[in-house]
């Protein structure tokens, strides 16, 4: 699909100072388009816990990084500020969530909202005929994926866009990218989504980027040095109460805040075990704790809200894949829709699945499908 592209299109890059977005903006510039490099700083220079800036996802470093790299390619670089923007629908969606008990995901908000909203929307008012991230994955229009020259159709309606997951196995990132619609897509680039993550390494050393070394972030990027509860202390009063064994309904120990556990979380206590999360009893504030083989950890079924199709409707097919959180296998599923309401229905029962967390759907050919938020 790169290639289709007339050369005096213009393509505004999401950079974030690291090397896979600086890669997608090297391989954009390469192939003779106006590419623009755009910045967001959506996230302040709070102090953390231990005193550290908690912003490692735009920092001043970032943006100096991203500066860089857009003066060794010469293309424009451009600063828009979205903090308001995103403490409203990211960091207070996820404290609420945690309030509630439930575990958000605040990388599907911010590509919903954020980079797919905000940013996506600026730049076509700003005269983009596309928008390009570092996502790994893979875009697809009719029988094309981007990067590649002869595929077959994988796609079951004609002209339109499909998603697949990327080339990376182990740096795949559809599954935060379910939300996004037809009228998205069609404007989308994903340059990266046909190398492996060492390959994106060898282009930026090859290119003389000055990030080709730099490290990935891998936790929630604005909660600094992966200290989630740290965080959470911030917003959320910790209280104390019981550990109840669900078997036995005795307790078995005492937990210094409910809402700083997710499901399936290892519970430490002392001399027995291992206790995992069961279930929040937010009424009497009491975390529900079980052990690892116990078969109530194992899911049959599950109910969605929020269900979004890439294509725009569901397949044709019920039995679809699934993966309930990154980096999970794909289980076969079957989805239904019962009362307004979409369910799974799983082929093996599935172990702790946390509420609020993504359901993505595949089908065989690794084609994204859609997901939804699980209740």
């Amino acid at each position: 699909m790169l290639k289709e592209l007339k050369r005096d299109k213009k393509i505004f890059v999401a950079m974030s100072g690291g090397v896979d977005s600086s890669v997608a903006a090297l391989l954009l510039k390469k192939q003779g388009y106006d590419v623009v490099g755009g910045f967001m700083k959506y996230w302040a220079d709070f102090q953390s816990v231990s005193g550290h800036a908690e912003n490692r996802c735009c920092s001043s470093e970032a943006r100096r990084d991203a500066m860089k790299v857009c003066s060794k390619l010469n293309i424009p670089f451009l600063t828009w500020d979205f903090q308001k923007e995103f403490k409203k629908a990211v960091v207070n969606d996820f404290i609420s969530g945690y309030k509630k008990g439930i575990t958000p995901n605040p990388c599907v908000i911010c590509n919903k909202e954020i980079k797919f909203g905000l940013f996506f929307e600026k730049a076509l008012k700003m005269g983009a005929d596309y928008v390009a991230t570092g996502h790994y994955a893979r875009l697809a229009t009719g029988d094309k994926k981007q990067g590649t020259r002869k595929r077959k159709s994988l796609s079951h309606v004609s002209c339109r866009m499909s998603l697949f997951a990327a080339k990376d196995k182990n740096k795949d990132q559809s599954y935060f990218l379910w939300t996004l619609t037809q009228n998205q897509l069609k404007h989308c680039l994903f340059p990266i989504g046909d190398h492996l993550k060492s390959e994106v390494r060898q282009i930026a050393k090859k290119a003389g980027l000055p990030v080709a070394l730099k490290r990935a972030s891998q936790e929630v990027c604005f909660v600094y040095d992966a200290d989630l509860t740290g965080f959470l202390k911030k917003w959320i009063k910790p209280k104390k109460g019981e550990i109840i064994e669900l078997k036995t309904n005795k307790k078995i120990g005492e937990h210094n805040g409910i809402q700083f556990y997710t499901i399936g979380q290892r519970v430490p206590i002392g001399g027995t075990g291992p206790y995992y999360v069961f279930s929040k009893n937010l009424k009497k504030n009491q975390l529900i704790v079980i052990g690892k083989d116990d078969k109530n950890s194992l899911y049959n079924e599950i109910a969605l809200k929020n269900v979004n199709w890439i294509s725009g409707e569901p397949p044709k097919s019920a039995k679809i894949l699934v993966r309930t959180r990154y980096r999970q296998p794909l289980v076969s599923a079957k989805i239904m829709l019962h009362a307004s309401r979409f369910m799974l229905y799983f082929d093996q029962p599935v172990k702790f699945v946390a509420p609020g967390q993504s359901a993505v759907f595949y089908n065989k050919e690794n084609e994204l499908l859609g997901g939804g938020v699980i209740i």
